[in-house]
């Protein structure tokens, strides 16, 4: 997933890319030089900073005065030179707190080592100020030309992004609640000036003045592209408004993301709040050894001081590593009802419930989609989309009939399996029990044990492993350079990105293992900063990009390191996808390089391309050696994992296209308040998307961050219309033939040049043509789900 991003940023639009989203921004650097650290509030040097300002609370007098002034704001200095002497003296106490701020200088790489709670408050203020009066003179100053309102543009968007990535991402990764505090009380005045920037009438005119001027036809592509998103971003975000709409539109927005970052925050506590303490090893009977060796860290954690794997305690967390082991591995059934029922009703009661807070939110945005002018929300998200909502759910109905009888095929199978293997619950088969022997039966059926896999899949293998993928497809080197910059966690690992040549082209952080107590779930990867030539360091080369990678997968484990499972190694080369097409991209004009200003439904295409490489020979095999040993993975077993790909493609394909059509039902037919309840809209969506209806007490929605705290509202359907495209894209490399070393590097080549290099320069359509050679097909997705020839029912 992106972000993108706790790390993934919003993409196309200002707005968005202003917002916290999925896939981040930070500061860049060529050269690497370090330097003394200076102020960024000196107007003159803050172009060229890259910060992340947070504050104290002793910030006063000067900063309050500023608060005050309607136009360009001069400098601190220019203010306290008139103030008496105690005055003075204390606007040395402000200057000297706000030199301390970690995130108040200049730097090479984020501090993310040292920025605490305490910085959030007065840097983000500083920031802001600086912004407004930057914004100030923009609109002063502005004119149609590039260097007159893109560039100078830019650099306040960026810098913004780049500060509210940064504190985004540690809530994100080192959640507390000194850290939320803070952020939440200073988000108003974010959000503020984020509406104001967007909703400025002079950046809007000089906009359409561009596209009116008699040399658009000679603009680059790219060019074209900044400026036609600007225009509809400007529509988007209400500058057409007159002003009592525009107020109402401005208030919906500033409770849109108050009420969004709340949802998030119910489901981390929800997740935190659910401890299963086990002390009999019956009772976790069939959980494997990294299960309990995990089980047994997190008691160790919890207080359990002489926890061990082999005889306990153990905690079971509703976090990703331990719950899917519960699903699948646990004998004990009741176990797995409780921990099961434990999930899907994440979020749905008491001080953490969210199911208001789902009806608010899902009401703000119709109230949003009605003051622009649009039917529903749904139609909102698609103007910046490739898809109609039309178009999304004719790709998902045509998905959907094509996976049903797979589906209903892989339940009689589950069903018949366990009855044979003599299951009291073979007639009466539940949620909890689908994962269990359907794990059962991939055993049986393929003679695969993913946990007896997992000694084949260490962490540093996989990443040795991906680094050589990517060096023979793109032509890029990776070496790791840890202590080049700072982490926020002693498991984070910092690398760089060389071309042919050895230079520096990109740099990316990996933080891979599972923190409940202060992460939360799922994989991501965000920006931390974009390539741009208007923010070069030294006024020749770009800005390099940056990049952050997330994962949750089992940390080691006593001497043991990371043993991965086959999904989890998908995952990281999933996140791999969009790092890469962040970091490879060559793209100069900073508001669509990298990842941004692409279409959010085509943003999946580098990431889904990439875990079909998971499946290749080659590929697997130089990743898959035993961590002890150094065995590689038996060729009977490869073919093995390659027959089981398609294993359940039916019912896992239902499952995405249950939450997609959710989603598009919710924001398109829904109404709030209604006679009917969202999980009304989710009972009456899962007859056709689910082969067992969900539990009547199914509360997933609650937990579902995607679309209530994430960029996926309206968009989840983006995951299948991106793996149609990203099928498409692997089929080139098929065509060219897998075995053709001097082919895939061709092809590898092309897909360089084309997917991962122009970013958000031209329509995502046009870069497809340009790689493929036509326009995408679905043939290739359901060929690889093994879809193809199954005929469509309902």
């Amino acid at each position: 997933m992106m972000m993108v991003p706790n790390r993934v940023l919003g993409i196309l639009l200002i707005a968005n890319m202003l917002m916290a989203t999925r896939i981040s921004f930070t500061c860049s650097i060529h050269p690497l030089l370090k330097r003394a650290p200076r102020s960024l509030l000196s107007r003159k040097q803050f172009p060229k900073s890259y910060p992340c300002p947070l504050w104290s609370s002793s910030f006063s007098f000067c900063l309050h005065t500023l608060h005050k002034s309607t136009s360009r704001a001069p400098s601190l200095s220019h203010y306290c030179s008139a103030l008496s002497a105690p005055s003075m003296a204390a606007a040395t106490v402000v200057d000297e707190a706000i030199e301390a701020n970690p995130l108040m200088r200049d730097f090479d790489f984020p501090p993310f080592d040292v920025v605490e709670a305490k910085h959030v408050r007065p840097g983000i203020r500083a920031l802001l100020k600086n912004l407004e009066g930057d914004l100030v003179e923009l609109e002063r100053t502005v004119e149609p030309s590039w260097p007159k309102l893109v560039e100078p543009l830019e650099k306040i968007v960026d810098q913004l992004t780049v500060v509210w990535g940064i504190v985004n991402h540690l809530k994100s990764v080192k959640d507390s609640p000194e850290l939320r505090s803070a952020i939440e009380e200073v988000q108003p005045d974010k959000v503020k000036f984020q509406l104001r920037l967007g909703q400025s009438k002079p950046i809007y005119n000089a906009f359409k003045a561009i596209q009116e001027s008699p040399d658009w036809p000679s603009l680059s592509d790219a060019r074209k592209r900044i400026v036609e998103s600007q225009i509809k971003e400007a529509i988007l975000n209400g500058v057409s408004l007159d002003d009592d709409k525009r107020d109402q539109f401005n208030k919906n927005q500033q409770e849109l993301e108050r009420i969004s970052q709340k949802f998030e925050e119910n489901v981390l506590d929800a997740t935190k709040k659910f401890e299963k303490l086990i002390m009999d090893k019956k009772e976790i009977e069939g959980l494997p050894a990294t299960a309990l060796g995990l089980a047994a860290q997190t008691a160790v954690s919890k207080g359990h001081e002489n926890a061990t794997a082999e005889n306990g305690p153990w905690i079971i967390t509703l976090d990703a590593p331990s719950f899917m082991s519960v699903m699948q591995h646990a004998r004990n059934r009741s176990l797995r009802e409780e921990v099961y029922r434990a999930y899907v009703t994440r979020a749905s009661s008491g001080d953490l419930d969210n199911a208001a807070i789902i009806d608010q939110i899902l009401k703000l945005r119709l109230e949003k989609a009605k003051l622009l002018d649009y039917n529903n929300y749904a139609e909102v998200s698609m103007a910046t989309k490739m898809a109609t909502v039309e178009k999304a759910e004719e790709l998902l109905e045509k998905l959907r009939s094509a996976s049903w009888n797979a589906a209903v095929q892989d339940m009689d199978d589950v069903k018949n399996f366990s009855k044979n293997q003599g299951a009291l619950e073979a007639d009466d088969l539940n949620h909890w029990d689908i994962n269990f022997w359907s794990e059962r039966l991939r055993e049986s059926k393929f003679d695969i044990n993913e946990e007896e896999l997992r000694p084949f899949f260490s962490l540093p293998k996989v990443m040795g492993g991906l680094f050589d993928l990517a060096k023979k497809l793109f032509g890029i080197d990776i070496e790791p350079a840890d202590g080049l910059a700072p982490v926020w966690n002693k498991d984070v690992r910092f690398y760089c990105v060389n071309d042919s040549s050895g230079s520096p082209i990109a740099y990316f952080y990996f933080d891979p293992y599972s923190r409940p107590s202060e992460k939360r779930g799922g994989a991501w990867m965000d920006e931390v900063v974009g390539r741009s030539r208007v923010l070069s360091r030294d006024g020749a080369s770009a800005r390099l990009p940056i990049a952050h990678m997330v994962c949750n997968q089992s940390p080691p484990v006593g001497n043991k390191p990371s043993l991965m499972t086959f999904r989890e190694v998908e995952t990281v080369f999933h996140e791999f996808g969009h790092a890469l097409q962040h970091m490879l991209t060559k793209q100069d004009e900073g508001l669509v390089s990298g990842i941004r200003g692409i279409e959010w439904d085509a943003v999946e295409l580098p990431s889904q391309f990439m875990e079909n490489w998971c499946y290749h020979r080659d590929t697997l095999m130089s990743i898959a050696k035993h961590y002890e040993t150094g065995e590689s993975l038996p060729e009977e077993v490869y073919l093995k994992l390659l027959a089981a790909r398609t294993f359940r493609a039916g019912s896992l394909s239902l499952r995405q296209i249950r939450f997609a059509s959710v989603d598009l039902e919710l924001h398109s037919r829904y109404v709030p308040g209604g006679l009917e309840t969202i999980y009304d809209v989710d009972r009456r969506v899962s007859e056709r998307t689910q082969v067992i209806p969900p539990l009547p007490e199914d509360r997933f929605l609650c937990g579902f961050s995607h679309i209530f705290a994430g960029g996926y509202a309206a968009g989840y359907y983006s995951y299948k219309w991106a793996e149609v495209l990203s099928a498409d894209a692997f089929s080139a490399f098929e065509d060219a033939g897998l075995d053709d070393s001097k082919a895939v590097v061709g092809t590898g080549h092309k897909f360089r040049e084309t997917i991962l290099a122009l970013g958000g320069g031209k329509p995502p359509l046009e870069v497809f043509v340009e790689f493929r050679g036509r326009q995408p097909s679905p043939e290739p997705l359901l060929r690889h789900n093994g879809l193809l020839q199954v005929p469509a029912s309902a």
